[in-house]
């Protein structure tokens, strides 16, 4: 298999309010389906996530506030966990901090030469926004 392309779908429980927290997280909405849309994508860049409502895998958020460190569990989730390439997490972060968005991990220097942080969609799904810190 020689792959050109991989677009992830998430279900979630509200397409419309999805829109509006992937618009906050600086991603745009990029088109819908049906009448009242069911299904949809957001884009940033060349990079697109399917939104299925409804359907389409699972989704569920835990109650436990943080992914990662000793009071967090990083299976309590049952949404999808994706990383996020970005050139500056930390601009990312007080980004997230300033629309609202659940952060479960604050920007943080990884043993695995990477900074990141976690942002979670209210139906479970976790990001992984991330930076190398290798220089190159």
């Amino acid at each position: 298999m020689q792959a050109r392309r991989v677009t992830p779908i998430l279900n979630v429980s509200n397409i419309v309010e999805s829109f509006a927290w992937f618009e906050k997280l600086g991603w745009t909405k990029g088109w819908d389906w049906g009448d009242p849309p069911t299904f949809g994508g957001v884009c940033s860049g060349d990079c697109e996530i399917f939104l299925c409502e409804n359907g389409q895998g699972g989704r569920g958020r835990a109650d436990i506030k943080m992914t990662f460190g000793p009071s967090g569990d990083d299976g309590a989730d049952k949404g999808v966990w994706m990383s996020i390439w970005v050139d500056d997490v930390d601009a990312e972060y007080r980004h997230c901090v300033e629309q609202g968005l659940e952060v479960t991990w604050p920007p943080t220097d990884e043993p695995w030469n990477v900074r990141e942080m976690h942002v979670r969609h209210p139906d479970g799904h976790v990001f992984r926004i991330s930076q190398s810190l290798e220089e190159g």
